[in-house]
């Protein structure tokens, strides 16, 4: 019997196909709310949870604690694809949405570093791995459940509303942010009034439950069990077989992974970079990321409907392309856009450092105590990077012994090398360049930040629009790819561990990963070869390996 006879069989009309997407919809949106709040929130919580070490490194630890989420996605989808596919798809993701409404409105009362000091971190980290279990298991219970409600023909369609939901979690988070800030002004919210948007979600956790409560198991599950053709062991049978892992592999190398790193640089890198590189204040960033996501959304369900006509395939590799081809001249645009003043001095006054090779450290301190004082070519950099001024770092030039300078157009400062100086002159030399560097830095045009007025919003959010509206061309259609690909009695763990490898660790560390990149180099738009580099290999992969899956019956 084909799905759509099956979902005849049972006798659903229109009516139950919309509820199906209604309930299924809006219980997603919840748990992506909930757990995006955090990315959204990342510079406050920095300064509430991460006080205790420098800017840059406390900045990086807070997208590390939003991608130790992303870690353990995976783990989460291992223990709750089982359960799905041995108890049922609804009765899962109901548990995983209480687990993640818990986790979240625990962070909104969670003490901050100044209170309760290093113990405020660690439970941050806590409930953030207690939110990616979570959501490990409730993405693969959604997309299978609507993709088994489906009739033949309108899979995309039907399951690219479950896609939409990520953005629209996303959305309705910048909302309640947004508003929220302006009823409390920048201060407020920032001391305390970034709890509200965590407190709030446990409203929308009950009436989220409530809802779903009202509805049916799968009816393909239904038939499984009836017929005695569930899996024993679907663990085993999904990854202990090559018959399936192959195609876990491949569907996550030739198809997850690169829709992953172009949905998070769309949508988090590209509002990080805003905020943090190009200096935008963070309500304004807020505001045209949501702009661009309201006209960027319905492209989700057009590219979903369209993969039910050409194929899955087609559209998800023209994404990882386009991505690989454009991100960094649409980076740069962005740049120019957001912060004209900022690319204007980056053309007309480049910033250089000169330094011998081995008097230059790795700028990233994971621990926090580094304040990057060692030599001259540390001090520059650490000066630069923490002032947000993009520079390059030319070695070559340098002769051994040398003092590290910096270059700023025609201007050339030498940073001093504090093991020449006598130890109580060298704070106040350092002190002192600092302040020389970050003036002269100033004098050649860049900004301490972006000027509101300066700001051409209508062309930032066209090029925001542009990058999600390629996420919309990998998103849209993966989850009725993932669903075809495998068998009925083991989809709902077989398809979740290469979504939550893709999603939780090629996407989810892009923000940590790249940033941690630009700190090393000093390049703003170093990062952005972590999303083209992965884009290209599932755009190879996927071209030859992977299936075209949108004529497969999935009842089988």
């Amino acid at each position: 019997m084909n799905e759509s006879r099956a979902v005849e069989a049972k006798g659903p009309g229109r009516q139950s196909e919309r509820k199906v997407i209604l309930a299924s919809s809006l219980g997603t949106i919840f748990e992506w709310y909930d757990f995006y709040l955090y990315g959204l929130l990342a510079t406050i919580i920095s300064a509430q949870f991460f006080s205790g070490v420098n800017e840059t490194t406390g900045f990086i630890f807070a997208l590390g604690a939003f991608a130790a989420g992303f870690a353990v996605r995976p783990f989460g989808a291992l223990v709750f694809g089982r359960v799905g596919d041995l108890v049922g798809r609804k009765y899962t993701f109901l548990v995983t949405m209480g687990l993640m409404g818990l986790a979240t409105f625990l962070v909104g009362v969670l003490p901050n570093y100044a209170a309760i000091g290093v113990a405020a971190p660690i439970l941050l980290v806590l409930l953030r791995l207690l939110q990616g279990l979570a959501l490990g298991g409730e993405y693969g219970g959604a997309a299978t459940y609507v993709a088994e409600h489906a009739p033949e023909g309108k899979r995309g369609l039907f399951t690219s509303f479950i896609q939409t939901t990520a953005t629209l979690g996303l959305f309705a988070a910048l909302l309640v942010v947004i508003a929220v800030r302006y009823a409390l002004g920048e201060e407020a919210f920032a001391a305390w009034g970034w709890r509200i948007p965590f407190l709030v979600s446990v409203i929308l956790l009950g009436v989220s439950l409530w809802i779903r409560m009202q509805l049916e198991e799968s009816p393909v599950f239904k038939r499984m069990k009836e017929q005695g053709t569930t899996s024993k062991a679907p663990l085993t049978e999904a990854f202990g077989q090559w018959a399936n892992l192959k195609w876990v592999l491949v569907a996550l190398l030739g198809a997850v992974a690169g829709q992953a790193v172009v949905w998070y640089t769309g949508q988090f890198y590209a509002l990080f970079f805003l905020e943090k590189t190009l200096k935008v204040d963070g309500a304004t960033a807020n505001i045209l990321i949501a702009i661009a996501l309201m006209i960027g959304t319905p492209f989700f369900i057009i590219f979903g409907w369209l993969s039910d006509k050409i194929g899955r395939k087609p559209i998800i590799m023209a994404g990882c392309a386009l991505a690989a081809l454009t991100y960094f001249p649409a980076f740069q645009m962005l740049t120019a856009a957001a912060n004209p003043a900022m690319a204007e001095a980056q053309r007309s006054a480049a910033v250089r450092v000169i330094a011998d090779p081995d008097n230059c450290s790795f700028q990233f301190d994971p621990i926090g105590g580094n304040k990057f004082e060692g030599s001259g070519c540390d001090i520059a950099k650490s000066t630069l990077a923490k002032a947000g001024v993009s520079y390059s770092a030319v070695i070559r030039e340098a002769r051994s012994g040398e003092p590290a300078r910096v270059e700023i157009g025609s201007t050339k400062l030498n940073a001093p090398d504090p093991w020449r100086l006598p130890e109580e002159e060298r704070a106040g030399a350092i002190q002192q360049f600092r302040e020389t560097l970050i003036a002269a830095t100033s004098e050649a045009g860049y900004p301490a930040a972006a000027d509101p007025k300066a700001i051409n919003k209508p062309l930032v959010v066209a090029i925001l629009f542009y990058l999600v509206l390629l996420v919309t061309m990998v998103y849209g259609p993966i989850a009725a790819l993932l669903v075809e690909l495998f068998p009925s009695r083991i989809r709902y763990s077989a398809m979740s561990l290469p979504y939550h490898i893709g999603n939780g660790w090629f996407g989810g560390f892009l923000p940590t990963t790249a940033f941690a990149m630009v700190a090393a180099t000093g390049n703003i738009y170093y990062g952005l070869w972590y999303p083209v580099v992965v884009a290209v290999l599932t755009l190879i992969v996927g071209l030859l390996f992977l299936p075209e899956t949108f004529r497969r019956p999935i009842d089988q």
